[in-house]
C-alpha cells in the first residue's frame, strides 16, 4: 500500500500545526521535511528547532530529507529533534556508508537520495545499509521543474533488484508528483509518494484523499 507524504516545503507556515493535523485526518502517513543548507542546494529551509516544535502535533512519521553537505554532522541532533527517517544525498557525503551507519545507530531508518544524474552503481554499493531509497524525479532545491521521465527506469531497476535479492526497500519518489503521473511511479515500483504543490494548492484534505484514491487504483 502506498504512503502519501506531503512536503512541508509547500505548506502555509502560518498554520503548520493545523496542516499537520489535517494531513493525519486525511490519511497521510508521513510528513516530508526538507532541510536545506544554501550550499548543497541554493535554498534554505527548516531546521532542528522547527522539527522539534512540530513533533507530537500529529501522529505522522517525520521523514527528514537532508539536502546539506556532510549531513553526518546533523544526524544525532535531527534524531533528537524528532526525525523518524533521515535520508541523505549520495553526492553530499564524503563517506556514505558511515553516514548511513550513523543514522541506523540512532535507532531510526536510513535513506539514500539519488539525484536524476546519480548513476545506478552508486546505490548498489550501499544497498544493505539503506532502508529507503529516495529517487529525485526533479533536480533538488530548484523551483518550477517538470517531472523527469527518465527517472522511471531507475525506480524500476531498484524494485527489480529488491525483488531479486529478497531485500525489501521502500522506494520514495520526490519531485513534481501529482495525480497525473502518480500512476507511472507506482507501476515502476515506488511506494512512498512525496508531493508538495499538488497537495497544498487548494483544499489539502481533498487533495490528499484524491491522491490516495488515485494511488489505490494504480496498485
Amino acid at each position: 500500500m502506498c504512503i502519501i507524504a506531503p512536503s512541508l516545503l509547500e505548506a502555509d507556515y502560518k498554520c503548520l500545526g493545523e496542516q499537520l493535523k489535517t494531513m493525519e485526518k486525511s490519511g497521510a502517513e508521513y510528513v516530508h521535511i526538507d532541510v536545506m543548507d544554501g550550499s548543497f542546494v541554493p535554498n534554505l529551509a527548516c531546521g532542528m528547532k522547527m522539527i522539534h516544535g512540530l513533533k507530537g502535533v500529529a501522529d505522522l512519521v517525520f521523514d527528514v530529507h537532508l539536502m546539506v553537505n556532510e549531513p553526518v554532522r546533523f544526524v544525532k541532533r535531527m534524531q533528537e529533534a524528532g526525525a523518524d527517517v533521515i535520508s541523505v544525498h549520495y553526492e553530499a557525503c564524503s563517506n556514505v556508508a558511515e553516514t548511513l551507519k550513523e543514522i541506523k545507530q540512532c535507532g531510526i531508518r536510513a535513506g539514500i537520495v539519488l539525484n536524476p544524474e546519480t548513476r545506478q552503481k552508486s546505490y548498489r554499493r550501499i544497498w544493505k545499509l539503506a532502508d529507503v531509497i529516495q529517487v529525485m524525479t526533479v533536480h533538488p532545491g530548484r523551483d518550477g521543474q517538470h517531472f523527469i521521465e527518465d527517472t522511471l527506469d531507475k525506480i524500476k531497476d531498484i524494485r527489480r533488484r529488491s525483488t531479486d535479492t529478497g531485500e525489501w526497500k521502500d522506494i520514495e519518489v520526490d519531485g513534481s508528483i501529482n495525480c497525473g503521473n502518480i500512476g507511472k511511479v507506482i507501476k515502476a515500483g515506488a511506494n512512498i509518494i512525496v508531493s508538495g504543490k499538488a497537495l497544498f494548492n487548494g483544499n489539502l484534505a481533498e487533495n490528499i484523499a484524491n491522491m490516495k484514491q488515485q494511488a489505490a487504483m494504480e496498485e
